[in-house]
Parts: structure tokens; C-alpha cells; sequence
């Protein structure tokens, strides 16, 4: 509660200092314009006084000289003299600081100064907190990744709040199944296969602790053997027990993961979810900015990092990035290298049916809903391996022209033309 009303009062200290300082421009700004107005109302009754003055001296010496009667002088004093008193009224006038133009100007001034400034603080600023320079938030960041909660406590914690059991059609028959098979694993500690079925199970009833409990001896049983994808299970059933949360005990297996297969989609989601959940978004959207190019279209964090990455970009300050098309799912992916290699096993006939089908599909999907650079570079190897020059500088460029403000994409499809001896002939 104090550190609530500490921020809150800091917020509003911040507002504060924020009018005060709007409020000193626009006095200064005020007193520099009226000095002006001052400054030349003065100067031009000066002039007019020394004009009229001189006009007096005249009357006199026209009255010497002859050449003026007195009534007609007085009728020229007179006026003289009222244009006298008419231009010092005017001149005080001017010299009012309360002048309804100067009043505008400034009512305006202070008007943008403080309305521009509360939409750049509800668009950039954070009510309720204080300056938080850069090497302070990172250092806070730290230490909170280096703090936070055991596995053991994010499941405790999950336990007490989780909803209750999911419910499917065959639960009722699984449950004792299950139960069966953790008694039968009592005496049978090294059996792997046995671990595995548990562990599944375990996850399918929702008892994600145990599930984990059980792939973890799994991993033991089998050692090195264990495999990227048996640990990557692990993962997935540890955040999972935590409610989502990545414990240091996962973030151990997150890194053992990447030593073995650095493009891991698991590994790099959950490390996204490490870095947003400890304070560092920025490490969020460039992790999961490539694991985006990376993934196929329906893999199931595909959904979540696409609604994310957005709004990570712009608090990151790359506010420039544009999500790029979802990529394919997984079974409309077209033809990659590894396909043209086996086709190049069949006789002519075939091969070239084999490519030709493939590419149609491809083609057809790109061109009612997008894809990814790399899809539109296996398109265009593909075509070139068919030897459909034309058609496959014309799908070059038109990808080029899609992806022209994505550098590293472009990258992409002009290595793919410089490999298929497209690059010299494309315009």
C-alpha cells in the first residue's frame, strides 16, 4: 500500500512539475511579446512626438516671419495638441499587457504546451511511476529473473487457485488406468517406456506436476539418449504445472535445449515468456521475431507471438517493424529442397509432374493469401529448377516488392536468385 501511494504521489509530482514548467514558458513567452509590443509602441510615439513638436516650433516662427495670423496659429495649436493627447492615450493603450490578441496568442501557447504533453505522457509515459532510466530497468530485470520463485512455489501457488480437473468423454476409464500404472512403476524404476505412458497420462488428467515428476525420470532413465524432443516435453509440462510461469528449473532446461538445437520452437517460446515475465519485452520480441520466420503457420504458438509482436515492437523502439504474412501451416508448405532432391530420382516424366504439382499448389496459395519469404523463395528455386525463367522472375519480383522494407528477407530471396542464375536477369 505505501509503495502504491509513493508512485501515486510520484505520478502526480511528475503532472505537477510538468503545468509548472508549461506554465514558466509561457509567461516568459508572454512578457517576451508584450516587451516587444511595449518596445515598439513607445518607439513610434517618440517619432510622433518630436513630428508634432516640430510642427509647434514651426507655428511660432510663422507668426514671427508675418507669414501666419494669430487666430489662424491657434487654430493650429489646438489641433496639434489634440493629436498630442490623442497619441499618448493610444500609446498607453498599446503598453497594456493585457491586450486581447497577446491574450490569445499565449492562452493558445500554453493550451498545445499542455494538452501535446498529456498525449505524449498517456501514449509513452506510465502514471505512478517514477524515471526509470535504461541500466536501472535492465538491473531491476535481473533481479527479478534472479529472485523469482522455485518450480516447487509456482506450483503450489498454481495448485491453489487451478480450476478443477479438465473433463473429456473418457475420463472416467483413464483415471484408474493411470492409477494402476503409477503402482505398477513402484517396482519397475528403470522402465522407460512405462514413464512415458505416465507422463502423458499424468498430462492428459491434467496432474501436470506429476507429469513432469514422471518425464523427468524419463530423461534420467535414458541419459544421454534422451532425446531434444523428450526434454522439450519436460519443458512444456514444468511451465504448464507453474501456470505458465518459467521457473529457473525450466529455464535450466530451456538452456539445454538451445546448446543441442539453438532453433528449437519450445525452447525459444518459453524463453520469450521468461524474458516478458521478468521485465524484458525488448528480449521478447527478438527472440520471438525469429522464431516467427521460423515457424510454420499452425504451430501453437504461432496465434500468440503474432498478436504480441506489435506491441512488443513499439515498446522495444522498433516502432517501424510490420508483422510479415502468417506463414503456411505445416501441411501446405510447398516444395523445399529436400523434395526436389528425391524428385530428381524419378524418371523425367515424373520428376517434372511431381515439381509441377507441387508448384501449382504453391503458387496458388501465395497468391490468395501470402506466406513468408521463404515460401516465396522455394517457389521461385522451384520454377527455376523447372526451368520457367519468366515465370520465375517475375514471382522474384513481385517478392521482391512485398518484402522491399524487410532487409533481411530480401536478403533471402536475392540469395535464392543469385543460386538459381536468376539475379543478373532480374530487373
Amino acid at each position: 500500500m505505501r509503495l502504491y501511494i509513493g508512485g501515486h504521489m510520484a505520478g502526480i509530482g511528475q503532472i505537477a512539475g510538468f503545468v509548472v514548467i508549461g506554465v514558466m514558458v509561457a509567461a516568459v513567452l508572454l512578457r517576451a511579446v508584450m516587451r516587444a509590443r511595449v518596445g515598439r509602441a513607445a518607439d513610434g510615439t517618440e517619432r510622433a512626438m518630436r513630428v508634432y513638436r516640430d510642427q509647434l516650433r514651426e507655428v511660432e516662427r510663422d507668426i514671427a516671419r508675418g507669414t501666419l495670423s494669430e487666430n489662424e496659429a491657434e487654430r493650429l495649436r489646438l489641433e496639434i495638441q489634440r493629436r498630442v493627447l490623442d497619441l499618448d492615450k493610444g500609446g498607453r493603450s498599446a503598453g497594456v499587457p493585457s491586450s486581447t490578441r497577446a491574450h490569445a496568442v499565449m492562452v493558445g501557447v500554453i493550451a498545445v504546451l499542455l494538452s501535446g504533453g498529456a498525449v505524449l505522457y498517456m501514449q509513452y509515459g506510465a502514471f505512478g511511476y517514477p524515471d526509470q532510466p535504461l541500466a536501472a530497468r535492465h538491473a531491476e530485470a535481473a533481479a527479478t529473473r534472479a529472485n523469482r520463485p522455485a518450480q516447487a512455489e509456482f506450483e503450489a501457488e498454481f495448485a491453489a487457485v487451478m480450476p478443477d480437473a479438465p473433463e473429456f468423454e473418457d475420463r472416467a476409464e483413464l483415471e484408474p488406468m493411470v492409477a494402476q500404472l503409477r503402482a505398477a512403476l513402484v517396482s519397475r524404476p528403470d522402465d522407460a517406456h512405462g514413464f512415458s505412458l505416465l507422463a502423458q497420462n499424468e498430462s492428459r488428467l491434467g496432474n501436470f506436476a506429476a507429469a513432469a515428476q514422471a518425464q523427468a525420470r524419463v530423461i534420467a532413465i535414458r541419459g544421454d539418449d534422451a532425446g531434444v524432443q523428450d526434454h522439450a516435453f519436460l519443458l512444456d509440462l514444468l511451465v504448464l504445472a507453474a501456470g505458465g510461469m518459467v521457473s529457473p528449473e525450466a529455464e535450466k532446461v530451456i538452456e539445454h535445449i538451445l546448446r543441442r538445437d539453438p532453433m528449437n520452437g519450445v525452447a525459444l517460446y518459453y524463453t520469450g515468456r521468461m524474458y516478458v515475465q521478468t521485465g524484458r519485452p525488448d528480449l521478447t520480441f527478438r527472440v520471438w521475431r525469429r522464431l516467427h520466420d521460423q515457424s510454420v503457420g499452425d504451430a501453437p504458438w504461432m496465434s500468440e507471438i503474432r498478436a504480441m509482436l506489435p506491441e512488443l515492437s513499439r515498446i522495444s523502439g522498433e516502432p517501424r517493424y510490420q508483422l510479415p504474412p502468417r506463414p503456411a501451416p505445416a501441411s501446405a508448405r510447398g516444395p523445399v529442397a529436400a523434395d526436389i532432391d528425391a524428385a530428381m530420382d524419378l524418371s523425367p516424366e515424373e520428376r517434372a509432374q511431381m515439381i509441377e504439382d507441387m508448384v501449382a499448389s504453391l503458387s496458388a496459395r501465395l497468391a490468395n493469401d501470402g506466406g513468408s519469404a521463404e515460401d516465396w523463395a522455394q517457389l521461385v528455386r522451384a520454377l527455376a529448377v523447372l526451368e520457367q525463367r519468366d515465370q520465375a522472375l517475375a514471382i522474384l519480383q513481385e517478392a521482391r516488392t512485398v518484402f522491399a522494407a524487410r532487409a533481411e528477407d530480401l536478403a533471402l530471396l536475392n540469395r535464392v536468385a543469385e543460386e538459381a542464375g536468376l539475379s543478373a536477369e532480374a530487373p
